[in-house]
């Protein structure tokens, strides 16, 4: 069977910034069978995340995330639909998700790997599934539990930069959901500021690109920070520590600021902020969902339930076709998205 499949066509380098042209779309071909205990699906959904970046290094600087290998396809998190199955689990129509599922229109793959999803948890939207009410989602909620330390009633404020992303956006709402009393989120445009706080319950939102960050998280914070969920490192984490309260907590996410440099994860503070830190008694732990996993199945329940009482507002930008892949990841790298940056491979 004839199938297109996106590879690794180059490594934009340690401290380079990924390009399109770092990926490429070509023909290849899979088996017309199938063996027992494989299924072959149709590729509906792939999942374009920050933390692939590493995954274009020879070496992703983890003991978790292997490298693409070039010329070889690339994977990450996917949803399909089953055409023809071999897995006594699954039958033909079903609908699946992977963490690994290759950047095709059609794969075969191990029917042991795939979990199967319920379309009627997210209201219909399955792609749900890789964002809010998938791995983003656990992230944020699982983060803000186990690092955040929030309590109903302890009157906490909550600062949420790379907020307009996937995990950011999710984070801000779930802080709130799980008591925070006020909740404020930094991004990178107006039109994402507007965003936070009209439709997703922000308190407030800084844009770090026009004024003093500093001056407006002083106005807007006046009782200090109690919990920062970082997703970007650098400048803007180091501005938000200086203002933080003592005996405060940072969910140490992401650091998407720091992905294109070669620097070890997660990246060490310069010796003032590292200074306050310590006085200051702030928690700094590195977090990975992945550890996490003993609570993966209460958490996606939580998660779909806040999504059809409409507590938890979910963003996508949404790109049509595999070919548009590349472009897609570039323009997450550079803030283009808004929430979960999806690629819909076919209906």
């Amino acid at each position: 069977m004839i199938i297109q499949r996106v590879v690794l066509n180059s490594r934009p380098g340690k401290n380079g910034v990924p390009v399109a042209e770092n990926f490429r779309l070509e023909q290849s071909t899979i088996a017309d069978t199938i063996q027992a205990g494989q299924v072959r699906v149709r590729t509906l959904y792939l999942s374009v995340d920050p933390y692939m970046r590493c995954r274009m290094n020879e070496d992703t600087g983890s003991d978790y995330l292997l490298p693409w290998q070039l010329s070889e396809v690339a994977d990450g998190g996917g949803i399909g639909v089953v055409e023809e199955s071999k897995h006594d689990n699954l039958a033909k129509g079903d609908f699946v998700t992977f963490f690994n599922w290759p950047w095709q229109t059609v794969a075969i793959l191990d029917g042991s790997l795939l979990q199967k999803l319920v379309p009627q948890l997210v209201n219909g939207h399955l792609s749900y599934f890789l964002g809010a009410a998938g791995i983003t989602g656990l992230t944020a909620l699982l983060g803000i539990k186990e690092k955040g330390h929030v309590a109903v009633g302890a009157n906490q404020t909550m600062v949420v930069s790379g907020a307009a992303g996937a995990c950011g956006s999710l984070a801000g709402q779930i802080g709130r959901l799980e008591g925070c009393s006020r909740v404020v989120g930094i991004a990178g445009t107006d039109e994402k500021c507007s965003i936070l706080v009209q439709e997703m319950g922000f308190d407030a939102a800084i844009n770090y690109k026009k004024g003093d960050v500093a001056e407006q998280l002083r106005e807007l914070c006046p009782g200090g920070v109690d919990v920062y969920f970082d997703n970007v490192g650098g400048d803007i984490s180091d501005t938000v520590i200086s203002q933080m309260n003592q005996d405060s907590h940072i969910i140490l996410c992401g650091q998407i600021s720091q992905y294109n440099k070669d620097v070890p994860y997660p990246p060490p503070l310069p010796p003032d902020i590292e200074k306050i830190q310590k006085e200051r008694n702030i928690t700094r732990e590195r977090f990975l969902v992945l550890n996490y996993m003993d609570k993966q199945e209460a958490s996606i329940l939580q998660l779909c339930q806040w999504i059809q009482e409409g507590k938890l507002k979910v963003r996508e930008t949404v790109v049509e076709g595999l070919a548009n892949i590349g472009a897609a990841f570039q323009s997450m790298m550079n803030g283009g998205n808004i929430g979960k940056q999806i690629v819909s491979v076919s209906k």
